[in-house]
């Protein structure tokens, strides 16, 4: 996956040009809010249509302006295409080689790319949420029936919660749960096998990535934590025994609580480094090289079950790393193409090949 061409018109502050990167690392540098991380978000936006700073698509129209248009060239699925988004009136277009697309998930299929923001930090700052969030949007972007059966499952559960609320006003409804509780076993255990089976790829990768950028210094695990003691070789079958068995048991606490206290949407990811845990005793250099190496462990795991490599964007990756581990992104990530934003005209010139952009009020200088 390569990215030949892409054109801005009215997006964020840019001022309306073409970009024509490079196969290997294209460096974007310039002083904060210039720009450059508009730049990596209309990237990424042609990977499903969504950003991954907000929610609302107006954002990305230039202020006084009526809409904003990205058009993107590039080299995937062994041919030359052609990616259009235009923003306007609230709502986004897709034209994908000429032809409109009626939801902006038609480029899922088309363009792939891995991004990194400062953002992503919170798989180690925050809690479980996080990075489930993240472990399920890699599945889903993996396949789409992983999104369908995620889909299931969080219906089932909402379901299960509503009903275990009205029970506490309605005890005679206690009799309903087993329905909604063989849906919810069956969706779940098929969730957390795919969770394990991605984590399985994902962890031997992250390691080998973290290896490399931390010169062999330090050891990166990644386990996945489930509610239900269920281990990484057990079974569909298995898991679905035990999902239901801890679901039976915990019954009476759920309805008491109201919720439901167990499943995959209580599981965690745990991330060590030299065996500790990595949000309480890692550094903000050492909690960042953690991230980034999931991030390109994301890209690796893609590039094995999708046969392309996907195109990494790197925002604000540099800061907090020491020269070891930025020369290692900047000069050794030469199986793809890569963009990285800095504010540092030093990181440039570490650069030994590749491509550099400058980025001033909005203009991108070649």
């Amino acid at each position: 996956m390569k990215v030949k061409r892409i054109g801005f018109k009215n997006f964020r502050n840019l001022e309306d040009c073409e970009l024509f990167p490079c196969d290997g690392v294209n460096v974007i540098y310039g002083d904060n809010a210039q720009g450059k991380t508009n730049i990596i978000e209309a990237l990424w936006l042609f990977c499903g249509g969504h950003s991954f700073r907000t929610a609302r698509d107006s954002e990305v129209i230039q202020w006084g302006k009526d809409f904003a248009r990205l058009e993107m060239n590039f080299f995937g699925q062994e041919r030359e295409q052609n990616a259009v988004l235009t923003f306007l009136n609230g709502k986004k277009t897709v034209t994908v080689n000429g032809v409109e697309k009626s939801s902006a998930s038609a480029l899922i299929e088309k363009f792939c790319a891995v991004a990194f923001s400062p953002e992503h930090l919170n798989l180690i700052k925050r809690g479980p949420g996080e990075r489930r969030r993240f472990i399920d949007s890699a599945i889903c972007r993996e396949k789409l029936q992983n999104a369908v059966i995620l889909s299931k499952y969080n219906r089932m559960l909402t379901q299960r919660n509503a009903l275990l609320k009205d029970i506490a006003r309605k005890p005679y409804l206690e009799d309903t749960l087993d329905i909604w509780d063989r849906q919810l076993v069956t969706h779940g255990a098929i969730l957390i096998r795919k969770r394990l089976d991605y984590m399985q790829m994902l962890s031997e990768k992250a390691a080998a990535f973290h290896s490399g950028i931390s010169k062999g210094r330090e050891e990166l695990k990644i386990r996945y934590l489930a509610t239900e003691d269920i281990q990484p070789e057990d079974d569909l079958d298995t898991i679905r025994q035990r999902f239901g068995e801890k679901c039976a048991r915990g019954r009476s606490g759920d309805i008491h609580m109201g919720v439901t206290m167990s499943g995959p949407h209580r599981d965690d990811m745990e991330i060590l480094i030299n065996g500790k845990n990595a949000k309480s005793y890692a550094s903000q250099g050492q909690q960042r090289s953690a991230v980034l190496s999931l991030k390109l462990a994301e890209a690796a795991v893609l590039r094995e079950r999708m046969g392309e490599e996907p195109v990494i964007l790197l925002d604000d990756v540099l800061s907090e790393l020491d020269n070891s581990r930025q020369d290692y992104l900047l000069n050794e990530l030469k199986h793809c193409q890569v963009f990285i934003t800095c504010c540092e005209e030093s990181n440039k010139e570490q650069l030994r090949e590749g491509k550099v952009f400058f980025v001033q009020k909005g203009r991108i200088n070649f």
